[in-house]
């Protein structure tokens, strides 16, 4: 029995190990990064990670037209809000979501889930609160790797998603 035991602990041991390395490495790929926006008690935050460009063809390619992407990679990205807004003028309470989008050359859909710590593969439309078109806009010069800021607009924010030569712009407003 005593010999099962340390057994099953060296395998334990084994996969907390192997985990933390194929952690770092993907990591290493794709960073982890923080996009924060915060005037006047209205505040957003995302937590993501940034994919690199690597000479491949990303929208239409890497990221297929029409399909939900994690906006990101590694897990999924998360969007929190401090206080109720609007996105895209549709109402969203505050809390901590993830966030997913729908490319497309005429613009992009945006989705607020209310499921977050997954994989970013792991994506349940059954949790979507909301889903709603955005615009988009050309980007130059084309950016290398991905990446999510905010830009302060009246009554809120503009969230910028931007990666290759395309740009979606997120309206993220006080109700």
């Amino acid at each position: 029995m005593k010999r099962i035991l340390i057994i099953l602990a060296g395998i334990v041991a084994l996969l907390v190990v192997a985990f933390f390395v194929l952690r770092s490495v993907t990591k290493s790929n794709s960073p982890e990064a923080v996009a924060q926006f915060e005037q006047n008690g209205f505040t957003t935050q995302v937590n993501y990670c940034r994919p690199y460009k690597k000479g491949r063809a990303i929208f239409g390619g890497l990221i297929p037209y029409g399909e939900v992407w994690r906006t990101g990679a590694n897990e999924a990205t998360i969007v929190t809000f401090g206080q109720d807004v609007t996105v895209a003028g549709q109402p969203v309470k505050a809390g901590t979501y993830s966030l997913w989008t729908i490319p497309s050359q005429q613009g992009w859909i945006v989705i607020i889930n209310g499921e977050t710590g997954q994989w970013g593969t792991n994506y349940d439309p059954k949790r979507d609160v909301l889903r709603v078109p955005v615009s988009t806009r050309p980007l130059s010069p084309p950016a290398e790797q991905f990446e999510i800021t905010f830009v302060p607009e009246g009554n809120g924010t503009n969230m910028l998603l931007s990666w290759d030569t395309t740009e979606a712009v997120v309206p993220i407003r006080k109700p």
